[in-house]
């Protein structure tokens, strides 16, 4: 495989786990296109063009220098100089980070719209979800826009490295193995305590709870009821807003499976009576990560986890 196929395998996967639905990202798209050709000769050329394509601006490809066989994967959640040197020294082919690095960084918000349309996948008004959701989404804006972005691109560049990130495509492959396992046991999920234990059945999770970074109960008991569980703090860039609690308490859901959650968040959750099992960042990642290289490595490529990658493998050879 090249580098342009994984990143295609990826964006592939990330919309068929999508949890809008195919249909939805299609007409996704297809706005974007329709902004593209509107735009003037100039506009044009500085437009990101991989948005015609691919929903998720936080998944890119950052170097490529055209290798025609990619044979070794170094890959984890956060890759930067430390372990872009280390890929150097393994002679690795491509580094793959799971958090995003370069344009895919400093364009992370524009994903976050995705959150608003899970929450009315949950009952929740698109027209109140999104009002809810757009000030969070500027004010990540303005949060990533001093960040040194391409520091760890340039590396790349120099080692010559090949470099991509897979942020919101793992994230969705993640949340939706989690929505397909919570539906099928949702007669087993009375408590909050049996949803905790559906994620400690999950080897990435079991993992975590050993490097005391496991499943966590942020808000409510374990005995608390669960009422209607969903899964929104898992993927669409980064935390949302803590004003949407209130309306996901208004629209009955009972209990949020996430990833990490803020302490003001925690509290406007458990303000409004909602139970908070933080399954955890790293595993979580993991879990969303594991289900992409899994494809990636059937192709006879080599994975070399590392930088809190929990690898777990779910075929055999």
């Amino acid at each position: 495989m090249t580098t342009k196929q994984i990143y295609d395998l990826a964006v592939r996967l990330g919309m068929k786990a999508d949890l809008r639905g195919r249909s939805k990202v299609a007409q996704y798209l297809a706005r974007d296109k329709k902004k593209y050709e509107k735009l003037s000769a100039e506009d044009k050329d500085h437009f990101d063009r991989e948005k015609l394509n691919n929903p998720y601006s936080d998944t890119r490809i950052l170097a490529d220098n055209g290798r025609r066989k990619i044979s070794k994967i170094l890959t984890g959640i956060d890759m930067e100089g430390a372990e872009l040197l280390l890929a150097k020294e393994l002679d690795a082919d491509l580094v793959i980070a799971h958090h995003p690095a370069g344009m895919a960084l400093a364009d992370l918000h524009s994903v976050m719209d995705l959150q608003a349309e899970v929450l009315a996948g949950y009952g929740v008004p698109i027209n109140i979800a999104e009002s809810v959701i757009k000030p969070r989404i500027s004010e990540i804006s303005r949060r990533l826009s001093p960040i040194n972005h391409n520091q760890s691109v340039d590396m790349a560049k120099l080692l010559g490295l090949d470099f991509m990130c897979t942020h919101t495509v793992a994230d969705n492959l993640g949340a939706d193995f989690l929505v397909k396992l919570i539906k099928k046991r949702e007669k087993d999920l009375e408590y909050v305590e049996d949803l905790v234990n559906l994620l400690l059945g999950i080897p990435e999770y079991q993992a975590a709870r050993d490097l005391k970074t496991g499943p966590t109960l942020f808000a409510g008991t374990p005995d608390s009821h669960c009422g209607k569980i969903v899964v929104t703090e898992f993927t669409g860039g980064t935390e949302g807003s803590k004003d949407m609690y209130e309306k996901m308490s208004q629209y009955g859901i009972g209990t949020i499976v996430g990833m990490h959650m803020s302490e003001e968040h925690r509290k406007e959750a458990e303000k409004y009576h909602i139970n908070v099992v933080i399954a955890g960042h790293m595993a979580s990642d993991s879990l969303g990560m594991n289900l992409f290289l899994d494809e990636v490595e059937k192709q006879g490529v080599e994975i070399i986890p590392v930088s809190g990658l929990i690898r777990v493998k779910r075929f055999k050879k």
